[in-house]
């Protein structure tokens, strides 16, 4: 049940990312994306926990939601504090692994980095993105606890 909300909440998450993208014209940093990506990684996790119908499927996936989840933390940190006042996100950590893993070529409606990460500063309802990416992830990672407690 907790990786199930913490799989939705991650779909969420990613889904309003492409809206405000697409319909609302925020364009996405490196670090925006490679967030995205962690969404991604948490859903597939979460969710292989409810297709792992085991005890020990359902901590493997909890464990794994749960260090999604703190990359996650990681990252929304990072890009709240670091990335959004340099002027480049080139050859940075999130550019190399998105990049790396071809996603900006296979994907770049969803995964291609179109802004530098100080332009990228966008506010949504008054916060910035990056805070909104760290309360998505510290739900996650709070889900993905209460789920390995709970077992």
């Amino acid at each position: 049940m907790l990786l199930g909300g913490a799989a939705l909440l991650s779909l969420s998450g990613l889904g309003i990312a492409l809206i405000t993208q697409h319909v609302f014209g925020m364009l996405p940093c490196a670090w925006c994306v490679f967030q995205r990506l962690i969404c991604v990684v948490i859903a597939v996790v979460a969710l292989l926990g409810l297709a792992w119908r085991s005890r020990l499927g359902a901590r493997v996936s909890a464990g794994l939601t749960l260090l999604a989840g703190l990359c996650g933390v990681a990252a929304a940190l990072w890009h709240f504090f670091v990335a959004s006042s340099s002027t480049s996100c080139n050859l940075s950590l999130a550019e190399k692994i998105v990049s790396g893993l071809s996603l900006d070529e296979v994907l770049p409606a969803v995964f291609m980095p179109m802004a530098s990460c100080a332009d990228a500063t966008a506010r949504l309802l008054g916060l910035p993105y990056p805070l909104w990416s760290l309360s998505l992830f510290v739900m996650v990672t709070l889900a993905a606890l209460l789920s390995l407690r709970s077992r």
